[in-house]
């Protein structure tokens, strides 16, 4: 990853309006910011949401809270509980995600 130059700055994440982005079920709530091309989110899933779209998108991705279920397109599943991470290239693997409890996401891509 190249990350472009920007100077030094700090988040309050909190402070941050989040942008709701519904999905097949449930809904994901988004804190954005963007650094040139490097987008990081904050992203909240409600309980029992379900992606609406095979995502082909890279990205590192670590559950802060909750459960999270990341389906690829050949049919593996992985589940990802507070502390834990995936990392995908664009292009790489198609992927969706899931959850039943909710989960609270660090996403940087």
């Amino acid at each position: 990853m190249q990350m472009p130059p920007f100077a030094f700055d700090t988040t309050d994440w909190m402070r941050l309006e989040p942008t709701e982005h519904a999905g097949e079920n449930g809904a994901a709530f988004w804190r954005t910011r963007e650094f040139g091309a490097l987008r990081v989110r904050l992203v909240e899933y409600t309980p029992g949401y379900r992606a609406d779209h095979w995502c082909r998108k890279g990205h590192i991705l670590f559950c802060v809270d909750g459960e999270l279920h990341t389906e690829l397109a050949d049919g593996r599943r992985y589940t990802l509980t507070a502390g834990m991470s995936y990392q995908v290239g664009d292009d790489a693997e198609p992927h969706r995600s899931s959850t039943e409890v909710g989960a609270r996401l660090f996403i940087v891509d």
